[in-house]
């Protein structure tokens, strides 16, 4: 994956908790890395809503390296917290 020796599988076991780190990525890096590299459309089909509004911290939207994606981010960020519900 990228300039690393992600597989696919080492990023779903991480997205989904099964790890802590692989290598020097943690969970928000590796989500961080995919809102960089693809579209928004992109990451609507490889996320549940929910998924979305718990990956989408304020962490994760000030660590985005563009100003027009953490522009964009923090706008996707306010509309999921306001429609979807928190998970119990």
């Amino acid at each position: 994956m990228w300039d690393n020796s992600l597989s696919p599988d080492d990023v779903e076991a991480l997205l989904q908790g099964m790890n802590e780190k692989i290598g020097r990525y943690d969970k928000n890096a590796v989500f961080i890395k995919l809102l960089e590299s693809f579209s928004w459309f992109t990451i609507l089909q490889l996320f549940s809503p929910e998924e979305l509004r718990n990956l989408l911290s304020d962490d994760v939207v000030k660590r985005l390296r563009f100003k027009s994606l953490r522009t964009k981010y923090e706008f996707v960020q306010k509309r999921l917290q306001s429609l979807v519900p928190v998970a119990e």
